[in-house]
């Protein structure tokens, strides 16, 4: 006969995991949908979309994402993650949604964010004096709110998390996984998903791109860039005026 103090004991369920994910009008859904797809498969988590309202938010591109939260009704956050897109220039002036993102990671485990994103969270505060790493192109704007900018797929400062341009999302939340739950949950994740990245040309980053297609990159967003500079601009000495 087995003692009871000594039998096999049945492994505890994982503690429960929410994970908020902010959507926006005008949101690179890539940004949102690539660690979505990942979080989703995280043992015992539970996946908010979250905005001002629930009504549809259309993306860049004109997709249209409804929210599962608002803000006032989501819930305590154990992960936050930020993605970006040409309606985040808005978020930098926006209080209430930096007031919003402030006020949840605060309490949250891992703060997190998803190419552009990373600015968003620096207008709220977030990365005075920490490492970090948006899109290639924005690279230069984290500097303004007191980052220290790292050229890398992922940045992982202690609970902060950032993920380089817009398919960067998809390591950035394998890299999570990792954090939470072990490299074997993550390499199983990753496997599920069939995330073996193959590109058809070396062009996925100015390191490897010729000098002649970064620049034509460069000239085509010139404007959307500039219009990006000041917004940052303005929110950095906000953020700097206290």
């Amino acid at each position: 006969m087995t003692d009871a103090a000594t039998s096999p004991q049945p492994s505890p369920s994982p503690a429960p995991l929410t994970i908020g994910l902010l959507v926006f009008p005008d949101i690179t859904q890539l940004d949102m949908t690539g660690p979505y797809e990942v979080f989703i498969r995280f043992p015992g988590a539970k996946v908010e979309l979250v905005w001002k309202t629930v009504e549809p938010v259309r993306a860049g591109g004109g997709m249209l994402i409804t929210p599962t939260v608002d803000f006032a009704s989501c819930p305590e956050l154990d992960v936050i993650c930020i993605p970006g897109g040409t309606g985040m220039n808005r978020l930098l002036e926006d209080r209430e949604t930096l007031d919003f993102i402030a006020d949840r990671a605060a309490r949250a485990r891992y703060v997190t964010s998803v190419c552009t994103g990373a600015l968003v969270l620096g207008a709220a505060g977030l990365l005075k004096g920490r490492r970090a790493t948006t899109h290639w192109m924005s690279h230069d704007m984290l500097a303004a709110f007191g980052a220290i900018p790292v050229e890398a797929r992922v940045v992982v400062d202690g609970n902060l998390l950032t993920g380089g341009g817009v398919t960067a999302g998809i390591d950035f939340a394998l890299q999570l996984a990792a954090e939470l739950f072990g490299p074997e949950v993550a390499q199983a994740i990753q496997l599920g998903i069939e995330y073996d990245p193959a590109p058809p040309f070396a062009a996925g980053s100015p390191a490897r791109a010729t000098p002649a297609l970064v620049t034509q990159v460069r000239d085509k967003a010139a404007a959307g860039q500039a219009v990006r500079q000041a917004a940052v601009d303005r929110a950095g000495a906000a953020l700097r005026a206290g």
